[in-house]
């Protein structure tokens, strides 16, 4: 099983980032929450900081862990750690991803998500409708 954090990051307009697969990655043209693998002897928190600036070169800061999702794929079993953020400096540069993109809450369960990344998107979209 492969670790693997993933930001949900909100902007001022409480917007959500997602970021489209590219074509030549595996699950092309998906959408996901950025992020990626742990490495070793690296905290969840940390990792995700570091993959965030190498993806998108923008920092980002840590608000709060949602529920962890372990998704097996045919080839992969992943262990996803999400954690909500917000955008604290830096201009969005794709360094992996097809495209991105700012979504209203509403929208999100539109896009053609990742696998594991579906249950992410609902236990935020639940958080969100009980906090408000």
């Amino acid at each position: 099983m492969i670790e693997v954090t993933c930001a949900l990051i909100i902007d001022s307009q409480n917007r959500i980032f997602a970021a489209q697969r590219s074509s030549i990655m595996s699950l092309p043209l998906k959408w996901e929450f950025p992020g990626g693998k742990i490495e070793h002897n690296e905290t969840p928190e940390n990792c995700l900081l570091r993959e965030i600036k190498e993806e998108l070169n923008i920092d980002i800061e840590i608000l709060k862990p949602l529920p962890i999702n372990i998704h097996a794929y045919p080839s992969i079993t992943i262990k996803l750690i999400p954690f909500i953020c917000k955008h604290s400096g830096g201009e969005i540069v794709l360094h992996e991803h097809a495209d991105f993109k700012w979504f209203h809450s509403n929208e999100l369960l539109a896009l053609d998500w990742a696998d594991a990344d579906v249950p992410i998107v609902k236990s935020f979209l639940n958080l969100i409708n009980v906090s408000t």
